[in-house]
């Protein structure tokens, strides 16, 4: 007798989906392998639940409560209820279910504050939708008063969208209000400034925080201010506000640090990395995936592979789990310098070592075997690689087949066309490149047989 497979993720997600009754969704939320037939079965290793799991049980649960609310008069619930339910919505981008649940608040008597606006806003910003952040804005001034919350989601939105002068707009209109602005408004600003490489405006905004307005800054403005200086290459400057954070005994995260090693090793100062991992040890800041990932690349732009394969192990010795970023990196730097071989059995590896290969590492790798003319290996790889429902470049894509038709490896290029055509990835431009190379060449006899031999059953 076949034993039942487990759920998995993806399958519990559609079962949620589809299911009617709150109370089974729920079930099965709790209990996805659950057999009640099979006494015998071994315990299973507990499911692995991702955001979408919680949201749809979350909601359903919700959508269910306010229908029994909505019928029993005795009970009027509290706004915080819909402000959850709306925010759970927004998480799960169900952006007109969030709408609805803020438009039929007023049919259960729960009177909407600026605490029901902000969060529709807020689910709004989540799903990027800042037009009608706007328009709710609008609307919201016509029933509440907007406070500093309201204004500092709009202001984040206009920073996200790259409209930075908009976001100036927002925080002029903010003052005119009287409303004072918080740490996290100027933490915003100063992130859109930083994004954009306006440096010294954003000195000059953290001057005047203080200065006018006397907001001391976080964390999080310093972290801005810091990647925006190491970015524009005035690296002093930056490890200045560093100093500046352990003086004023800020907490500090090891995304400042991690800017700082990467901007150390771009600046040719490696030898201070070995003082920014101890002052990170000293304070009680555990390196993470990020802080590793600088470590390895800066090793790798210097083609020290022995020192950034050290940090790969050291990341396992320390419980922090190398991701594909970590071997990308690696991968990158091995084909760069053109230690193919060495690339193919770091990625043959991956699997093993628990991390599989993406779209960026097949890619990686069949760029490097190319620029080698390493045709045949590279071949492999692009047939492996649309398996598994990745894309090559298609500027790649049409330099490969342009080199095979070049040097005239018909075989190769078969293989090629082949892989192209059964992953459903082949373009005109492709086509245009085979056949006009192999005429050129007077290569007519192989064009037709290359053409016969692909589109025969």
């Amino acid at each position: 007798m076949n034993k039942a497979k487990p759920t998995s993720p993806f399958r519990l997600a559609s079962l949620l989906s589809l299911q009617k009754d709150p109370k089974i969704a729920l079930q099965l939320f709790k209990n996805p392998n659950h057999n009640p037939n099979d006494t015998e079965a071994p315990p299973l290793k507990p499911f692995r639940y991702n955001l979408l799991h919680y949201d749809l049980s979350i909601t359903k649960l919700g959508r269910a409560k306010m229908h029994q609310l909505k019928h029993d008069t005795r009970v009027i619930p509290e706004e915080i209820i819909f402000c959850n339910v709306i925010s759970f919505y927004g998480r799960a981008r169900l952006l007109e279910h969030a709408l609805q649940v803020f438009d039929e608040m007023l049919s259960f008597n729960v009177q909407r504050t600026v605490k029901s606006f902000n969060t529709l806003s807020n689910a709004l910003l989540t799903c990027g939708k800042l037009d009608r952040m706007k328009e709710l804005f609008q609307l919201m001034e016509k029933y509440v008063s907007p406070d500093a919350c309201s204004y500092n989601i709009l202001i984040h939105g206009c920073v996200v969208s790259r409209r930075l002068e908009d976001a100036w707009m927002v925080f002029d209109e903010m003052l005119k209000k009287r409303l004072q602005p918080t740490v996290v408004t100027f933490g915003t600003l100063l992130y859109g400034l930083c994004l954009e490489l306006r440096v010294d405006e954003a000195l000059k905004l953290k001057e005047d925080m203080m200065r006018v307005y006397n907001v001391k800054p976080d964390g999080q403005v310093f972290a801005s201010l810091i990647k925006g200086l190491c970015a524009v290459g005035e690296l002093s400057l930056a490890l200045g506000f560093k100093e500046e954070i352990v003086r004023n005994k800020i907490e500090m995260d090891a995304a400042i640090y991690s800017t700082l090693i990467s901007a150390l090793f771009k600046a040719g100062r490696k030898n201070e990395v070995p003082g920014i991992l101890m002052e990170m040890k000293e304070r009680g800041c555990r390196p993470n995936s990020v802080t590793y990932n600088a470590l390895i690349s800066g090793f790798c732009k210097e083609n020290d592979f022995e020192a950034a394969f050290t940090i790969l192990d050291e990341m396992g010795h320390k419980g922090c789990k190398a991701n594909t970023i970590s071997y990308n990196v690696i991968l990158g730097g091995l084909c760069k310098d053109g230690k193919c071989s060495e690339a193919k059995d770091l990625f043959e590896d991956m699997p093993r070592q628990g991390c599989n290969p993406d779209v960026v590492s097949y890619r990686i790798l069949f760029d490097g075997l190319c620029d080698r003319m390493r045709f045949g290996e590279a071949a492999l790889i692009l047939d492996e690689m649309i398996f598994k429902g990745f894309v090559p470049r298609s500027a790649r894509i049409h330099s490969f087949v342009g080199q095979l038709c070049e040097i005239g490896n018909v075989e190769v290029l078969w293989t090629v066309l082949y892989t192209l055509i059964k992953g459903n990835v082949i373009d005109f431009d492709t086509w245009r490149t085979v056949i006009s190379k192999m005429c050129k060449d007077d290569m007519l006899l192989n064009a037709s047989q290359l053409v016969e031999s692909l589109i025969r059953p």
